[in-house]
């Protein structure tokens, strides 16, 4: 799991700018017809339709975002780019096309630029986008790469933050936590691996949570699904920072606020276990974990009957006066204020 599996080495010395880019880029394909022109001009060409464009961008860094000791080149490349079009599909729309642009240092072999592009070229075979462009360059640090991810909505479905009102209801797609626990756990195993290389870590016991943090999945269902169920979310984000800071923007954008039953979080049994493990406070991990890359979103309340019972949905609070504040109602039926403590890029810790 630690070790470097690329036996061949190729300086990236020995490829200009542009052949590395030829080079990385050669196998992907276009699927879209708005991709007039994909790689290899000087820009890409775009055609435009009555639709919306919906344009989000996602900045990389080692040793902030991500810990190449145990993140797989392939599973970063693919995780760079769940991160961006997460933020399409939390504006209700559809993700289209994307550019990669890296920097990297002179540790980097072309093997391993391959792999990482591996991973990139998977997610869009899976997810259906273009790769239409982007840059390579050098770095005096490690490894930065940055996407930026490009959609399409009609005028009428885009979601944005700022349309909860009070009584909607707060939903949140799939589980909670388990990004954050996975994380816990592949740091333990980094420190022990320190120690003494010669371990060899099982995790057979941690599969979900560690798949939940090396390989996550954008939730392309969950707009196409609501379309299904004729619901129209009146506001919508994606789980990035932790469900409490996700909360807060939708509260500060919306002027309101809400009431989220501690109770209602949902769950997955290795959370909680792993949790029991690690003697850390279940319901303190789905607030403030991130990185779950769920759709947190609210819909008025006459839509209830239509996602009622669906496996994929879970109604967890509601939305309430601004002049209510946030709060957590425990099982114990106190009322917490919560606090926007998600994960910070900037924090010292």
């Amino acid at each position: 799991m630690f070790e470097d599996k690329n036996q061949q080495r190729t300086s990236l010395s020995e490829f200009g700018e542009f052949r590395l880019i030829e080079h990385l880029t050669q196998y992907f394909p276009v699927k879209h017809k708005t991709t007039t022109k994909g790689v290899g001009d000087d820009a890409a060409v775009l055609s435009s339709s009555e639709d919306e464009t919906v344009i989000t961008t996602d900045l990389l860094v080692e040793g902030v975002h991500f810990d190449l000791s145990y993140m797989p080149l392939k599973h970063l490349g693919y995780k760079a780019v769940m991160v961006n079009i997460s933020d399409v599909y939390a504006m209700n729309a559809s993700a289209e096309q994307i550019t990669v642009s890296i920097a990297v240092s002179n540790r980097f072999s072309l093997e391993a630029i391959e792999e990482l592009y591996a991973g990139i070229q998977l997610a869009c075979e899976t997810y259906g986008i273009d790769l239409i462009g982007g840059d390579t360059s050098s770095s005096t640090k490690g490894m930065i790469i940055s996407i930026t991810a490009i959609g399409k909505a009609a005028k009428e479905s885009i979601v944005y933050r700022d349309g909860a009102k009070p009584t909607d209801l707060i939903v949140v797609s799939g589980d909670l936590g388990g990004a954050y626990l996975g994380f816990q756990v592949l740091e333990r195993e980094k420190q022990v691996f320190e120690v003494n290389p010669n371990n060899q870590p099982d995790l057979s016991n941690y599969s979900y949570i560690i798949e939940r943090q090396l390989k996550p999945e954008a939730r392309k269902d969950i707009p196409e699904l609501l379309k299904e169920l004729d619901v129209k979310p009146t506001a919508m984000i994606d789980i990035s920072d932790g469900l409490s800071s996700e909360l807060f923007h939708i509260a500060k954008q919306s002027k309101v606020g809400c009431k989220v039953y501690e109770e209602k979080l949902p769950l997955d049994p290795q959370v909680i276990s792993t949790c029991e493990e690690f003697q850390l406070d279940s319901t303190m991990v789905a607030l403030s974990g991130g990185e779950d890359y769920e759709l947190l979103f609210t819909i008025s309340i006459s839509d209830y009957d239509k996602i009622k019972g669906n496996p994929h949905f879970t109604v967890i609070g509601h939305i309430t006066e601004e002049n209510q504040g946030l709060h957590l109602v425990s099982r114990a039926n106190q009322e917490i204020a919560l606090k926007a403590q998600g994960w910070n890029a900037f924090s010292n810790e």
